[in-house]
């Protein structure tokens, strides 16, 4: 998962994360869960490992998100720039339209795929989420 760029949201094993859903092995079954603040919620069971990773191999490639990293929360003015420099540095993306301060003020969230995250630092700092003025 993490070779992969997946973003905290999957643990397997021994790997910890703060919400999300996760696999591990208890005694002889293996256990899938889903975790939030804190709390755990054990959601299938296995008896073998097999059945637990093509469950879960389903699971997660079928999580639309699963792979993806917010890089930018912006205006439409911010989402034009920011999909023309994605697309010349050849960086898939894949965006959807939410509300913001009311219904009528509508921001585009831009998500890019897996390790492309490591070719956009400097995207992510200048429209991440945390920038005032989005």
């Amino acid at each position: 998962m993490t070779a992969h760029c997946y973003p905290d949201s999957y643990a397997i094993g021994k790997r910890i994360i703060h919400e999300g859903y996760g696999l591990y092995r208890d005694g002889n079954q293996f256990v899938w869960f889903y975790t939030e603040r804190g709390a755990r919620d054990n959601l299938h069971y296995f008896q073998t490992e097999s059945d637990a990773v093509a469950y879960v191999f389903a699971a997660i490639t079928s999580d639309k998100t699963g792979n993806r990293h917010l890089i930018g929360l912006v205006t439409t003015t911010q989402e034009q720039v920011l999909l023309t420099e994605l697309d010349a540095r050849g960086v898939r993306y894949w965006k959807d339209e939410i509300p913001f301060g009311s219904l009528h003020d509508k921001r585009s969230r831009i998500f890019v795929f897996g390790c492309d995250i490591r070719r956009v630092p400097d995207l992510l700092e200048k429209y991440g989420i945390w920038q005032q003025g989005n």
